[in-house]
């Protein structure tokens, strides 16, 4: 999983150009692994108002507004791909727009049968 982040107050201070060009540029991006086979699935998030934060503790659920932590850059959306190795997958991940001005976390899905 391709999980992207980036600082949102600094992307709602971009200007029209500069949003329409990250968006061109996501467009691309997405179409580009679509044909080559590599998307299995993807979406961007809400902003980070709108999240919620589950904890159970003594048998308690605790809910917090926004993310779990405090961070510069907050969780944007993600891109699930078949990538053979990391090498693959990182090459992949600095093809994503945000990688310019965030970061694009790679990381191994577990399969259940790990588990």
């Amino acid at each position: 999983i391709l999980l992207i982040y980036h600082n949102e107050e600094q992307v709602a201070a971009m200007s029209e150009k500069d949003m329409a060009a990250l968006y061109k540029g996501y467009g691309t991006f997405t179409q580009g692994i679509v044909k080559s086979g590599h998307f299995k699935a993807g979406d961007p998030l809400q902003p980070v108002a709108t999240a919620t934060t589950v904890r159970v503790r003594n048998g308690k659920s605790l809910l917090t507004d926004g993310p779990f932590a405090e961070t510069n850059e907050q969780l944007a959306g993600y891109y699930v791909v078949e990538a053979g190795n990391l090498d693959g997958a990182t090459a992949i991940a600095a093809r994503i727009p945000t990688a310019k001005h965030g970061s694009i976390e790679v990381r191994p899905i577990m399969p259940m049968h790990e588990m």
